[in-house]
């Protein structure tokens, strides 16, 4: 691999090693804190840290707040919603759960580059479509199953989590045309900033006055994870291919899954243990393969 190429990989890892981490954090915040506020929080500190240390060190930076592209302010409020679909779908149903059912995102993101970019489909790519699909639907008929007595909060779940990953997609379609031309870390400053003013009157800031240390310990990770792992993701974007990284990043859910593992075994009292099927662990490895396969395109030399 060139430098650039080994760089890329590096940064798209550090984004599926946080978001793997981050489903389980999320889940845990929702114990405690509601959605939205948590959505707020996460956006608000990481647009106050970009804007921070934009004021002090590149203040010319700070224009693409007066006047940002349209296609900028559209996978601002993308992002939003993902954000708001992923936190809502965690506390309806679990931790691997939603990281299963948010592969649709990748899945779409391949499905755009296709119909909007006209790339061509390949036979990978169908096969892919078809074992993804397959999985999805196996996932969601065992957990249905699973979740007997709680298949109203599980269907709520996952609505909220697809609508999610439609939203991820339009702004990753969007973050990729944008960072050619865009430094990305400003346009991401815009990104956190427009959700972070949409979500404020949502926010419950006295529940958050009453928070201990704990806690928010707790919710400053999520909103560094939030400026570390789309900090990390906008720059992968300049150094390899849009496919390349959805394949780093859909290997997320087994980061969540093999710490939600461990932290069963250890009987942890603080998050309940996932309640997943060996036949529904079987369609997840579906819907992981279909979405590699579907975003993996083929050599030029093929």
């Amino acid at each position: 691999m060139t430098p650039n190429t080994t760089k890329g990989v590096l940064l798209a890892m550090t984004t599926a090693f946080l978001w793997g981490f981050l489903a389980i954090a999320l889940k845990v915040a929702s114990t405690m804190v509601d959605s939205y506020t948590i959505v707020w929080f996460r956006f608000t500190i990481a647009f106050l840290a970009l804007f921070s240390f934009f004021l002090f060190r590149k203040r010319e930076m700070l224009r693409i707040l007066i006047k940002p592209p349209f296609i900028l302010v559209v996978a601002a409020l993308a992002l939003g919603w993902n954000y708001l679909g992923f936190m809502q779908g965690v506390s309806y149903t679990s931790p691997g759960n939603a990281q299963v059912i948010i592969q649709l995102g990748p899945v779409l993101l391949a499905l755009a580059g296709i119909i909007i970019y006209k790339e061509k489909l390949s036979r990978r790519q169908i096969i892919g479509f078809v074992v993804a699909s397959v999985g999805f639907l196996l996932f969601y008929r065992q957990q249905l199953i699973t979740m007997l007595g709680k298949e109203a909060d599980f269907n709520t779940g996952v609505l909220w989590i697809v609508s999610g990953a439609v939203a991820w997609s339009i702004y990753a379609v969007f973050q990729k045309k944008l960072v050619q031309t865009h430094h990305a870390q400003a346009m991401n400053m815009f990104i956190y900033g427009l959700p972070a003013l949409l979500f404020m009157p949502a926010a419950n800031f006295e529940h958050l006055a009453t928070l201990t240390p704990g806690w928010w310990i707790l919710l400053v990770f999520l909103a560094a994870n939030t400026l570390i792992a789309y900090g990390t993701l906008g720059a992968a974007f300049k150094y390899i291919e849009a496919n390349k990284i959805s394949i780093i990043v859909s290997m997320n859910p087994i980061i969540t899954f093999i710490t939600m593992a461990i932290l069963s075994e250890q009987h942890v009292s603080w998050i309940p243990p996932e309640n997943i099927s060996p036949q529904g662990y079987l369609a997840a490895i579906l819907v992981l393969t279909g979405a590699i396969l579907v975003v993996k395109r083929k050599r030029k030399k093929d």
